[in-house]
């Protein structure tokens, strides 16, 4: 759909303040969850486990019908808003579960978190479709890395604080972590009053029965057929389950190994997104340069080093150190993984696409980050980090295999099923 220029920078504008505001609101909660969860429920590593998996099954659940409920929709904007204010009103929820009698809190705080995600995802998945009709393909590059830029400035900034006011409490006082729920919420109202100034145009489905029955068997079909999306798929998932696999481990090392405090862990992040910052432009100026798969490709082979790195030691500035290393491929990791997805995906069937492609990292979520905890209870730590290494190495050279084979035999069919296939 085209959108004149002044129009798609009122959008983007509009999009970095939206996304500013998602972050902070984020930054106040979601790095601090697991510390929340340790510190101040006792949680185990087995309720670790299940705050970073069973997002990813409520992912599932949402997906689908939110697939067909947006392919069906005129407009976007509304129904993204509506999902994140839902999403946002669950960061209140969280205030009161220090307060609840009687029950083991750390599995309250599980079953929120997982619940929260439905509308995440949905919001997830809403905006994916929403903001790709609204960047066109050569501007996505450029915008996505100082949109990227600005974000992870802005949630540096906000972890660093939070981390710091925390430090200032006794580790196990609840009363900290409300406030920041509750502010959390507050930055969310923000976040949807950026969304819903955003310009977008009404679509006009011709047959909307038509497009609910696109999300079955036929669209399935033709993602196989359709060979940049589907080896696209097959490499991320690969990747994703070895770098999944990790993030509870992380949180156990960091709290429960190392004795990080909230300090460090906001050093931790903090280390992480400055090293993002230094290098978006960098990525996003060899992605044009070299194509996505293959600077994919070096951000996997980086990421593959983050396991191993951290568990040569406890010492916390060693582990900032490791974090101020791998957010370099972080970014390259979460910006070509993004502008690969859309380029990859038609834009007919775009909300499909990206469905599909939620749905599969979804699972590996589901799974990926409960049998790292598994193999942490069967082997330790030094297995279970090494085994995560291994599989974001297989996903890696999974990427150059699409580089030097798919890619290239695939490239002029490519173009004849799709302007956006590559």
């Amino acid at each position: 759909m085209f959108y004149l220029p002044e129009t798609i920078k009122s959008n983007e504008r509009n999009s970095i303040w939206n996304g500013a505001f998602s972050i902070i609101a984020m930054s106040l909660v979601a790095g601090f969850i697991p510390l929340f969860a340790i510190q101040v429920l006792g949680a185990s590593n087995q309720q670790v486990g299940l705050l970073s998996s069973l997002p990813s099954l409520m992912s599932i659940l949402a997906m689908i019908p939110g697939a067909i409920w947006i392919n069906r929709l005129e407009t976007k904007k509304k129904f993204t808003a509506i999902a994140v204010l839902m999403a946002r009103f669950f960061l209140l929820l969280l205030v009161f579960v220090p307060f609840i009698p009687y029950v083991n809190q750390a599995w309250i705080l599980v079953v929120l978190i997982a619940l929260m995600n439905f509308p995440t995802a949905l919001a997830t998945l809403s905006w994916q479709s929403f903001i790709g009709d609204l960047i066109p393909d050569e501007r996505r590059g450029q915008f996505f890395s100082e949109r990227n830029r600005v974000l992870t400035i802005v949630g540096m900034f906000t972890t660093f604080l939070v981390g710091a006011i925390l430090n200032f409490f006794d580790v196990s006082a609840a009363g900290p972590y409300q406030v920041f729920f509750t502010l959390g919420f507050l930055f969310g109202l923000l976040e949807v009053y950026y969304l819903m100034k955003h310009v977008e145009y009404r679509k006009v489905l011709e047959n909307k029965t038509k497009n609910v029955k696109k999300i079955d068997f036929t669209i399935i079909k033709k993602m196989v057929k359709h060979k940049p999306y589907f080896y696209f798929l097959i490499c991320a998932l690969l990747f994703n389950f070895g770098w999944q696999m990790a993030w509870p481990l992380f949180n156990i090392y960091q709290i429960n190994y190392a004795n990080a405090t909230a300090f460090w862990v906001s050093l931790f992040t903090v280390a992480n997104q400055v090293s993002q910052i230094a290098s978006y432009k960098w990525w996003g100026r060899y992605a044009d340069k070299k194509g996505n798969s293959a600077m994919l490709l070096v951000a996997a082979l980086g990421m593959t080093t983050a396991p191993f790195l951290t568990i040569l030691s406890t010492n916390l500035i060693y582990l900032t150190l490791v974090n101020l290393w791998s957010g370099t491929f972080v970014a390259g990791t979460t910006m070509l993984l993004f502008n690969q997805l859309l380029k990859v995906s038609p834009e007919n069937d775009r909300t499909s696409y990206l469905a599909s492609y939620n749905v599969v990292i979804a699972g590996v979520g589901f799974i990926a980050p409960q049998l790292g905890v598994l193999f942490l209870e069967l082997f330790g730590m030094n297995v279970a980090m090494s085994i995560s290494s291994l599989f974001r190495l297989i996903g890696g050279l999974a990427f150059l295999v699409v580089v030097l084979y798919v890619e290239k035999k695939s490239r002029p069919s490519s173009k004849i099923e799709s302007p956006h296939a590559g």
